[in-house]
């Protein structure tokens, strides 16, 4: 084995693939899963690097379920300038929607994954192979779990929201 390889093998953080997320009770770290969604990673990796994400609300927010961003219009409607992405759905038995995982928003077409995320408060096997992962959390979830709640079944989440402070590549931070 060589010293990359030993490191690897002792967990060494692949900071090109990990993603801080600064909330305002503290930082999230994410590890994001090009292995599972290339084009998804690639997406919020680009979106990341040119500030999008910075400032915008958790316009939607369910207790026991999961928190919802990436929309600067902060009404669920809102997306990049970019073009939609194409599914990249990960069969059950190889990723699974549990506590801390990211997923893609998307509407009623599979194809229709834009900017909007979300960050899994539990377990929901009902999403399992219906929408893109494309990370999970690996340390803040403390942090995720204080993200203000949204009001009724759709969870929209009164004025004002929460805020994502600023997102950032590890390779990128200073």
């Amino acid at each position: 084995m060589t010293d990359t390889n030993d490191a690897a093998a002792q967990g060494a953080v692949d900071k090109e693939n990990t993603l801080y997320l600064d909330l305002k009770d503290g930082r999230v770290t994410i590890q994001l899963l090009p292995e599972l969604a290339p084009k998804h990673v690639e997406r919020i990796k680009t979106l990341v690097r040119q500030g999008f994400y910075d400032g915008t609300p958790f316009h939607r927010v369910i207790e026991g379920f999961m928190a919802q961003g990436g929309d600067p219009t902060g009404t669920g409607t809102g997306g990049s300038q970019l073009p939609d992405l194409p599914a990249e759905f990960s069969p059950p038995a190889k990723a699974r929607y549990l506590r801390g995982t990211c997923g893609m928003a998307r509407t009623m077409n599979p194809n229709s994954a834009n900017s909007q995320f979300f960050i899994m408060f539990a377990p929901a096997p009902s999403l399992d192979g219906q929408y893109t992962i494309w990370g999970r959390v690996t340390s803040g979830m403390d942090v995720v779990d204080k993200i203000k709640r949204g009001q009724g079944s759709s969870g929209m989440v009164p004025a004002p929201a929460d805020k994502l402070i600023k997102a950032q590549i590890a390779a990128d931070a200073g």
